[in-house]
């Protein structure tokens, strides 16, 4: 986002929208009804409908959702409005699992994810699997935020900010805040963020079909320039097959979020929850829908952006700064449109930073219940948890900073095998929660399996098969793949286990 002219006004918005998130945070501190794990991690699970329904919205659309997603369209044309699909296959995840799942954790008080493994499966070595896998995934993905943060206060300053201020001032920002409200202050933050989030969304749609052209004639330009392949964009078979993998993946992976099922158990009733759930299957339509539709424009109309040098000595735009052409031009306009990009950018900074503060509080919560407090400090006091669950914050996202300051390489490489990883806890949420009889050894073994063929066919060229590459075995991502056969043994254990009881019976 480097060469954005954005001036002092712009800068000085931005200092009131921080200043503002520490108020909230100081406030929910002192909403505080007690020191402990529940209150500070779960907002006393007393969250109403719109703070609920604004957690998820900003939790489950981040900046990826703006850059990743207006650049693969870009690329890609309409074939990336899977994206709309697998946003919605989120939801339909969530409504096969959540609403028992909230039920048995008011029951069982569950702080969690890992204390629902612990209590469906008595078993301390799957729950310390299903955490650490969680816990790298939520790291992966903190460390892609941080990037973006510092990345967009670069380009917000014209460089008077560097990278590496602009991820230590804004994460050490997100940690005062969320150290002072824990999960009640990073929701009410989000409850503005999400505001800003989708007026954003709202004005990248109008300066887009404004400034740069609508979506038929953009379809139309595309299809009539063979350089596009645009008459290509109708699927193949295995280009099918891609899209109901990437729909399982992100579809059955986010949905099992630790975030995500912490804003769950949060929730102040199972009707609140429901009613969250269903207005966020419209969300979709009102974002994945917009970043694809500009970047369909400009791919027709701005077309060669991988190959366009900014300046002497700038290296070559890539497709993903896509919002960043569009908002310079915006900006050289009028002063309408600058103060327009303002709110976009600041849409941006919301974002990333509604992602990222839950996901640090999430892996907090984790290492502090599921490790701290039942191997290292069993029987502590809630307070002495709470404070522990603080300080681990600060002490994980001191190198996780460090590291997004540090990496050069690109964020997609970064997040690679994030969901490959994440959904092999799918089992143990999605059967665990219906099927009695699956028991603790064979979800160890299914994941153990499904991580192994994950990381095999993913680490393929590391093993020799540099021929041929097996990250996608007959269109299928290898997670997925690595979930069949996660899902086979699982179902293969329940059936060993049934005919156990039916000969011991006889």
């Amino acid at each position: 986002m480097t060469g954005l002219p954005f001036g002092p006004g712009a800068l000085a918005v931005m200092g009131a929208y921080i200043l503002s998130l520490l108020l909230i945070g100081a406030y929910a501190y002192s909403r505080q009804k007690e020191k402990s794990l529940s209150d500070f991690y779960l907002a006393g699970r007393d969250m109403g409908l719109v703070v609920l329904f604004l957690t998820l919205y900003t939790t489950q659309y981040s900046g990826n959702t703006l850059f990743g997603f207006s650049g693969a369209a870009y690329r890609e044309g309409l074939r990336f409005l899977v994206c709309i699909h697998f946003m919605t296959a989120i939801i339909a995840a969530y409504l096969l699992f959540a609403p028992r799942l909230y039920r048995i954790s008011r029951k069982q008080k569950f702080i969690t994810p890992g204390d629902f493994i612990y209590y469906r499966f008595r078993s301390h070595a799957l729950r310390i699997i299903v955490t650490l896998l969680m816990v790298y995934a939520l790291c992966n993905f903190t460390l892609a935020q941080l990037k973006t943060l510092g990345i967009a206060f670069e380009g917000l300053s014209q460089g008077r900010v560097p990278l590496w201020v602009g991820v230590a001032g804004l994460t050490v920002i997100m940690l005062i805040y969320e150290s002072l409200g824990g999960m009640r202050g990073v929701a009410w933050t989000d409850v503005m963020q999400g505001g800003i989030l989708m007026v954003g969304f709202m004005v990248l749609l109008a300066l887009a079909l404004t400034q740069i052209g609508d979506l038929p004639s953009a379809i139309a330009k595309l299809a009539d320039n063979p350089a596009t392949n645009f008459k290509t964009l109708q699927p193949t078979a295995q280009g099918a097959r891609t899209w109901l993998s990437f729909i399982l993946m992100v579809g059955l992976g986010a949905a099992i979020y630790p975030q995500a099922i912490q804003r769950l158990y949060a929730a102040r009733n199972v009707r609140t929850l429901k009613k969250s759930l269903a207005v966020m299957a419209f969300m979709p339509l009102v974002t994945a829908a917009i970043v694809v539709t500009v970047g369909v424009i400009m791919a027709a109309h701005r077309p060669g952006l991988d190959g366009l040098a900014l300046s002497a000595g700038q290296t070559a735009v890539p497709s993903e700064t896509v919002l960043a052409v569009l908002c310079l031009e915006v900006m050289q306009s009028s002063e309408l449109g600058y103060w327009l990009v303002v709110i976009i950018f600041s849409a941006i900074i919301a974002a990333v930073m509604s992602t990222a503060d839950s996901a640090m509080l999430s892996v907090s919560s984790m290492v502090t219940q599921d490790l701290y407090g039942q191997y290292i400090r069993p029987g502590a006091s809630q307070e002495h948890l709470t404070r522990v669950g603080k300080w681990t914050t600060w002490a994980l996202m001191a190198p996780i900073a460090g590291f997004a300051i540090w990496y050069d390489g690109t964020l997609i490489q970064l997040l690679k095998l994030k969901f490959e990883l994440l959904i092999q806890c799918a089992p143990a949420f999605y059967l665990g929660v219906h099927f009695r009889r699956l028991n603790a050894n064979a979800v160890i073994t299914g994941v153990v399996a499904g991580l192994a063929v994950t990381l095999g066919l993913s680490w393929s060229d590391w093993l020799g098969f540099s021929a041929q590459s097996y990250e996608k075995v007959w269109g299928f991502h290898a997670g997925v793949v690595g979930l069949a056969v996660n899902l086979a043994v699982c179902f293969a254990g329940m059936l060993w286990d049934s005919k156990k009881r039916r000969a011991r019976s006889v």
